[in-house]
């Protein structure tokens, strides 16, 4: 499993969003400036966690990001999904769907997708601050 630039910025960015929780939102400059991240990238990084629901955006002079919901209720799964879309197991196949050998290995990808599907889904922001 290979973890992408988006979804790398979407943690780092949602664990400095939970460790300042309590200075309200945060701007996207400044969590851009903290980890060396291009703020335009982080801006669109941070778009598909408004839309699924883990971050609000506040606009306003004192605007920028907070969490939709407490850390604890935030999984690692949800984070790099909101990014990156489901996680499958995917394969090239040769264009044989009745090859058996073509059906275990599709069976056994996605066997680990899911399985790394739970674990990341056990895995709670708040265990990464």
């Amino acid at each position: 499993m290979k973890i992408t630039r988006a979804a790398t910025y979407a943690i780092y960015a949602m664990v400095y969003i939970a460790q300042h929780k309590s200075e309200g939102a945060r701007a996207s400059h400044v969590i851009a400036q903290t980890y060396g991240i291009p703020e335009r990238f982080l801006l669109k990084v941070l778009k598909p966690l408004v839309a699924a629901g883990l971050l609000h955006s506040v606009k306003g002079p004192r605007g920028g990001y907070q969490l939709a919901r407490p850390a604890s209720q935030i999984t690692l799964l949800e984070i790099i999904e909101a990014v990156e879309g489901p996680i499958r197991g995917q394969q090239m196949f040769l264009g044989r769907p009745q090859d058996p050998l073509e059906k275990k290995l599709g069976q056994a990808l996605q066997a680990a997708a899911e399985e790394a599907c739970r674990k990341l889904n056990q895995i709670k922001l708040s265990q990464l601050l």
